[in-house]
């Protein structure tokens, strides 16, 4: 069984700065593509940013210039980094990561997600 665990959120007022974790544990043999994707009420789910193993990065438009991804593969951890949030940051924040757990089995996970409160 494999488990994202997430930690970080929380309420912070416009312009400032939160650091999103999150790690996986269980049965795994390698982790690939890691990345967090948010979910404003009301709204579909959307990709924040990615990180492949090899830490090539993927943001989305809005957050570029103010959020930094980054991974520790000793760990089986990424990280968010929010510098200058913003109100509409706010959201719920999810971490994803693709997995191998043997050499040819693959899945995709997801954390439970962790709320990201951005007030003005």
């Amino acid at each position: 069984q494999v488990q994202l665990v997430e930690s970080g959120g929380g309420l912070v007022q416009a312009g400032g700065s939160l650091r999103l974790s999150c790690t996986a544990s269980g049965s795994i043999f390698s982790v690939n593509a890691m990345g967090w994707y948010r979910q404003a009420p009301g709204k579909q789910r959307e990709l924040v940013a990615a990180i492949t193993s090899g830490r090539s990065t993927n943001y989305a438009d809005s957050v570029k210039g103010r959020f930094t991804i980054s991974r520790d593969n000793a760990k089986n951890t990424v990280y968010l980094q929010m510098n200058s949030l913003k109100p509409e940051d706010t959201a719920v924040y999810y971490c994803n990561a693709e997995i191998y757990r043997t050499t040819y089995y693959r899945d995709n996970y997801w954390g439970q997600g962790t709320q990201v409160t951005v007030s003005s």
